[in-house]
């Protein structure tokens, strides 16, 4: 059984805290209509920065992939066919979407270690720290990797690396 990697969107595929006035290399840029509510768009447009190699890029990792985004099911909408990913399975936050816990633990880091239900698994994001860390070791049965990933820079290269390496290092 494949290990899953947790795939968080703004951050990681997204860099959206690069330089606003230029695009990284090699990335795309789309404009994605601002939900105001159910069904309801605002006029606003939200600009997003993919890189299309990385869906190849994912999907040679050896993983089964999962978003783990506030885009939920709205990333297969929007972010996978630029990044020619297949549709994905979601985390479903419900409730617990931006939900502050007084542990310091990130809002979707217990939802990530249900899902998981004990499987070998990956996360890559820009908003992990030391309480996920903590959290994930103590919830967890199974080995984990929780990536940090610059929002200035997206997934690069090394980051690659570390998510095959810790593929690898679960068949040794």
């Amino acid at each position: 059984m494949e290990p899953v990697l947790f795939v968080d969107v703004d951050g990681p595929l997204n860099p959206y805290a690069a330089k606003p006035q230029r695009r990284p290399d090699g990335y795309v840029t789309i404009r994605v209509p601002w939900e105001a509510g159910a069904g309801v768009y605002a006029s606003r447009m939200l600009r997003v920065w993919l890189n299309p190699a990385h869906g190849a890029g994912l999907l040679a990792l050896g993983y089964e992939l999962c978003w783990a985004t506030t885009w939920m099911d709205q990333a297969n909408r929007w972010i996978g066919p630029v990044l020619g990913l297949p549709e994905l399975p979601f985390v479903d936050f419900g409730n617990d979407l931006f939900a502050e816990r007084p542990d310091g633990v990130h809002w979707k880091t217990e939802r990530v270690v249900a899902y998981a239900a004990g499987r070998p698994f990956a996360w890559i994001d820009d908003e992990l720290g030391p309480p996920d860390h903590a959290f994930v070791a103590a919830a967890h049965p199974a080995p984990a990797l929780l990536h940090h990933v610059n929002p200035r820079l997206g997934l690069l290269d090394a980051d690659f690396r570390a998510l095959a390496d810790f593929a690898a290092s679960l068949t040794s």
